[in-house]
């Protein structure tokens, strides 16, 4: 196992981490559709690693990930870009046939005559939660894969939120909901495969950094 690899007391205590991280990952995701800014990229991140998620899904069908990528690193993110896997697509409908593999429903930010109060909605089951354009939205094209749709209510004159904002608000709910029904108290599982796999590739990127910093 990759952790083998890490010797001393400092390593042991970050073996540790690791496995509590793990051990309260959730059956919970994102799908972020055509948001280019980096900044917002960054800053979801940021709340998906906060709140147990461990892979994200991005879909451009308006241009191209490559200098999107590039640019959402540590000071957009904090850090927490690597431990958490990006998955890129360039289809939408290969998206979300991926997403459904993974999780039982997919409910988007749109404002419609059916939706749902965030409030409202049950985010205690495998799903993914998705945020589109940060001027354009949710596409008609995704709307008609989705299991639902919510909104975030608001008491304000402007009925709008940044992304970033909206995304965190969501899935700090879901973790509130969750937190109820002790979802995240977990303990890391030996003899579970997905734990362990998780573990080594926490480990190779830790052995990645630091072959990094000695170079």
């Amino acid at each position: 196992m990759a952790e083998e690899e890490l010797k001393g007391t400092e390593e042991s205590n970050r073996i540790r981490k690791y496995k509590s991280v793990i051990s309260n990952r959730q059956k919970l995701t994102v799908i972020l559709e055509n948001v280019h800014d980096p900044h917002n990229i960054g800053a979801v991140v940021r709340s998906c690693d906060a709140v147990g998620i461990s892979e994200i899904f991005i879909v451009y069908s308006i241009g191209s990930h490559d200098s999107i990528s590039k640019k959402v690193g540590k000071n957009t993110s904090s850090g927490a870009r690597k431990w958490i896997k990006t998955h890129y697509f360039t289809d939408l409908q290969t998206c979300f046939t991926e997403v459904r593999l993974r999780y039982d429903k997919i409910y988007g930010t749109h404002l419609s005559t059916d939706s749902e109060s965030l409030y409202g909605l049950d985010l205690t089951q495998p799903l993914a939660l998705m945020f589109g354009n940060e001027h354009l939205g949710i596409s008609k094209e995704a709307l008609r894969l989705l299991d639902g749709n919510f909104i975030i209510p608001q008491y304000g004159m402007v009925q709008s939120l940044n992304i970033s904002v909206a995304c965190a608000v969501s899935l700090f709910e879901a973790a509130r909901q969750r937190e109820v029904k002790n979802m995240y108290d977990k303990t890391f599982d030996e003899q579970s495969e997905a734990h362990q796999t998780m573990l080594d590739w926490f480990v190779e990127k830790h052995i990645d950094y630091i072959r990094k910093k000695e170079k």
